[in-house]
């Protein structure tokens, strides 16, 4: 299991035909944004620094479009790094309009395991090339990072508890059918904050590091940039926790904190 897919692991989900992410206009977030993580182990009731991750968005073209870069960058923590050292990169290219990829790239570099990989969209064909293969895709189909960013886009105002959010995303050679579950409203308290915020949940695929079912927990923002502010879920042994512990350039007031916490 890679480093930044605990996070990705938010669109690891199963089918349904309910309310999707095709044809979102970005109200979310502007160039220049960056949303930093720390990403917490616990295996033994007591929560380690296991490492960090920094999303930026950048503005650029692409076959003269105009487009966003989405760019994920995790690391070990250093402390750690003789036990198992960790340098991630995934990055997608969007169309400034429909958000819907163009490429997708991904560097993993996590101890003695190393990949490099492109992939090529073809929205209008529905394909997606690696330098292999082209394999069918569907109408409307994200990576991993792209989906992300085009969640942040979904309007939540009218969901009721348990409603399901559909979309498509390309990963590994494979085409996942997926959704996310609407859990309602909540306040609850992080590293970095207090925060009023909306409660989702992906129904997981069992795989080497989750168990599978409705364990992982997602709480982004009740304000209009809808971030991710807190990530939880278990794993074979132990837990995960992934927080925000820093933001730049947001496109609008973060009005969902409450108030900051003292560290």
């Amino acid at each position: 299991m890679h480093f930044l897919f605990l996070i990705f692991s938010f669109f690891t989900f199963l089918p349904t035909n309910d309310k999707g992410l095709c044809n979102l206009n970005n109200t979310a977030f502007n160039a220049g944004e960056k949303i930093s993580y720390t990403i917490y182990y616990n295996v033994i009731g007591l929560y380690v620094n296991a490492g960090k991750t920094d999303f930026t968005v950048q503005s650029t073209s692409f076959n003269d479009n105009d487009a966003f870069t989405f760019t994920a960058i995790g690391k070990s923590n250093s402390k750690y790094d003789w036990i198992f050292k960790v340098r991630d990169k995934y990055e997608s290219v969007v169309d400034a309009k429909t958000l819907l990829p163009y490429q997708f790239t991904r560097q993993i570099n996590e101890g003695s395991f190393h990949k490099k990989e492109m992939v090529k969209f073809n929205q209008k064909a529905r394909t997606a090339s690696t330098e292999e293969e082209v394999y069918k895709t569907s109408e409307c189909t994200f990576d991993v990072v792209s989906a992300i960013y085009a969640a942040r886009n979904f309007n939540y105002s009218n969901l009721a508890m348990n409603d399901k959010i559909s979309l498509n995303f390309f990963l590994d050679k494979n085409l996942y059918p997926s959704y996310f579950k609407y859990l309602g409203r909540e306040v609850i308290t992080t590293k970095y904050g207090k925060f009023k915020v909306i409660k989702l949940a992906p129904l997981l695929l069992k795989g080497s590091m989750f168990e599978g079912g409705e364990k992982m927990t997602i709480w982004v923002t009740d304000d209009e940039n809808h971030i991710p502010v807190r990530i939880e879920t278990p794993i074979v042994v132990g837990s995960i926790k992934v927080d925000m512990v820093d933001y730049q350039n947001i496109r609008y007031p973060l009005s969902s904190l409450i108030e900051l916490v003292n560290n």
